[in-house]
């Protein structure tokens, strides 16, 4: 079932260490399958490095099992949360990246003081609140944080990222912790210098139509 998704969902999976955005088994991808709209994602406790396909598993949107032999992530029920309320969403992804979740620790967003931050995430970076882990808190706190971003901190936790696309959450993950590490290198020297808000929407209007070869 989904085999060529869940070589997609696997190999996004795959990217999260190569791009040094989690260590040891934390973090996961996950992808909604627009056709059947089921939901591939991680399994819970497997090392990166022994990943394969044909590990992830195949869940609905009420977290019900539809394939697979593996336990789902813990994480599964933030996703799916996401998931059945954003139906513009198809790939989510959790991270607890450093520089992006030092943020999260102080509870603070990222002011749009890039033209990096306008293109990708179009204005600031939001931060919700803390949620206890292990039902729907997180989910619920995601969808009714994270604004037009693509991008979320929760407080004392970690990044969300969202995407039509599993390829296009995976992204702003990578792109989020860049700016994140910048930021806070700026912030080691002054006071960040924020991007008037017509300015961060031209820019994020320009790269949304022009960037690229679509």
């Amino acid at each position: 079932m989904l085999e060529d998704f869940k070589k997609t969902v696997c190999r996004m999976n795959l990217e999260l260490p190569k791009n040094r955005l989690v260590t040891m088994t934390s973090g996961n991808v996950s992808g909604r399958d627009q056709a059947t709209n089921y939901v591939v994602i991680k399994p819970s406790g497997v090392s990166f490095e022994d990943l394969r396909p044909e590990h992830m598993v195949v869940v609905d949107l009420q977290g019900a099992l539809v394939e697979g032999e593996l336990k789902p992530s813990v994480d599964t029920a933030t996703h799916l949360y996401i998931y059945r309320h954003r139906p513009d969403v198809n790939g989510v992804v959790h991270t607890h990246s450093n520089y992006a979740t030092s943020f999260a620790v102080l509870g603070q967003p990222i002011p749009a003081c890039l033209t990096a931050i306008a293109d990708e995430f179009g204005g600031p970076i939001p931060c919700g609140p803390y949620c206890s882990i292990g039902g729907e808190q997180i989910g619920r706190a995601v969808v009714e944080h994270i604004g037009d971003s693509p991008a979320i901190f929760l407080q004392n936790h970690g990044v969300f990222t969202i995407g039509p696309t599993p390829q296009a959450a995976l992204k702003a993950a990578v792109m989020l912790e860049d700016v994140a590490k910048t930021v806070h290198l700026a912030m080691l020297r002054g006071e960040p210098i924020s991007i008037p808000p017509e300015e961060v929407a031209r820019g994020h209007k320009r790269y949304k139509e022009k960037y690229g070869q679509g």
